[in-house]
């Protein structure tokens, strides 16, 4: 068979097809690029940073070669070359601005890297051979045998050291591995209080939407539309007016406790410590998340028809069993799908756990945050980013082999 124009009918069809297909393509390509551009491309960033060691090799680019060379298990210092590259890389650095840099980078592996390299850049052009007995005239610790082997561990492109402080792990100057004290651990602890309160948020804010959007999916369709915004009204309020009033309600002198001590539940002096702690973060936070479960919950509860509660009843039920039996089965796919939003929203807070959360409420993404901003430790701030998105994903497995994500619906 073929075409008015004489194109067999086989040839012709697959040109219909493939013109569909590039013109569908070209449809979802800013879409696409759009992605690409700001999810896929920050977080292939993120995961650079957190094993990228350039600075080292780069400025000590005389210096890092001889070090990874050098066999320091006898316990002497690096030979004389070293030292004289070393000199050469410090009076290089010094005139250019950058070998701070190194300072600041090695400072994250060892506390005084930056103020020796500091006190070092100053003098290294005068220095004269030997450049070994220069370096530890000028400082004792350039004739300690630790300082090298910290140089020569981070004088690779990549490194580990990131990840392994994310973990709480030490991480010595010859490379071995071992866990840090109670004392010196933060990161572990951080992670564990982060899955803990994102965890009792999504419970929290599941026991207050159900009943919230059971009433709005059984009301008639005026009522549920004015329930509805007073739902939504908090969108149109700027986060940080709300968390703002909630400072203001939970305060130890807030409303919250005039009202309850005006009540007589609680003595003046027995006020509630409400705020600056893991109850502020929970309370603000279940606030603000809540219409996320909400929606979803709501949108589902909609499409359920009254007509199953009804012949539930009729064939015996009582309306409680018809409820846990009937209707409740029916919002699983709400619940996973306002659980997993909320979780995953909770999980990456900072705002609100900064403003509320104290020392005890404070989650990862506040260090992660201040790592970025203060610190400027973007390798250790990537590499907590890393791990917890590694837990997101691990979680969002577990969900799906528990749950399904095939039965997540949003309506």
């Amino acid at each position: 068979m073929t075409t008015a124009d004489g194109t067999p009918l086989k040839v012709s069809l697959a040109r219909a097809q493939r013109r569909l297909k590039f013109r569908a393509f070209y449809l979802v390509l800013p879409l696409f690029a759009f992605i690409l551009i700001t999810f896929f491309v920050p977080v292939f960033d993120m995961l650079f940073r957190s094993v990228e060691n350039q600075i080292v090799p780069q400025i000590l680019e005389k210096t890092a070669p001889l070090l990874l060379e050098w066999d320091d298990r006898d316990g002497e210092l690096p030979p004389e070359e070293v030292f004289a590259a070393a000199k050469a890389d410090f009076e290089k650095g010094y005139a250019e601005k950058t070998i701070l840099k190194v300072g600041r980078r090695m400072n994250y592996e060892e506390p005084g890297f930056s103020s020796l390299f500091r006190k070092t850049a100053r003098r290294a052009k005068n220095f004269e051979p030997p450049y070994k007995e220069a370096f530890i005239e000028r400082d004792d610790e350039w004739g300690e045998v630790d300082t090298w082997r910290y140089l020569k561990r981070e004088s690779g492109a990549f490194t580990i050291s990131y990840y392994l402080a994310a973990l709480d792990m030490s991480y010595g100057p010859s490379g071995e591995i071992g866990v840090k004290s109670d004392k010196r651990a933060i990161y572990i602890n951080l992670f564990q209080r982060t899955l803990m309160l994102s965890l009792l948020i999504t419970v929290l804010c599941f026991l207050l939407a159900y009943p919230i959007s059971y009433l709005l999916a059984t009301v008639s369709t005026k009522t549920s539309n004015l329930l509805l915004i007073l739902v939504l009204l908090p969108f149109w309020t700027s986060l940080l007016v709300r968390t703002s009033a909630w400072i203001a309600l939970l305060q130890q002198e807030g409303v919250i406790n005039d009202l309850l001590v005006g009540i007589g539940l609680i003595s003046d002096d027995g006020r509630l410590a409400m705020i600056h702690n893991a109850t502020g973060t929970v309370i603000a936070m279940t606030h603000i998340l809540l219409p996320f479960m909400v929606l979803p919950l709501y949108s589902v509860m909609k499409t359920i028809p009254p007509t199953y509660m009804r012949a539930a009843k009729n064939l015996g039920a009582t309306p409680t069993k018809a409820f846990i039996r009937v209707y409740f089965p029916n919002t699983i796919s709400g619940i996973g799908a306002g659980g997993i939003l909320v979780f995953i929203i909770s999980i990456g807070y900072y705002i609100t756990p900064a403003l509320v959360g104290g020392v005890d409420g404070t989650l990862i993404s506040n260090f992660i945050a201040y790592h970025i901003s203060q610190s400027l430790n973007w390798g250790l701030a990537a590499a907590l980013g890393v791990i917890l998105l590694g837990l997101v994903l691990v979680l969002y497995y577990f969900y799906d082999k528990v749950v399904g994500i095939d039965n997540m619906k949003l309506g």
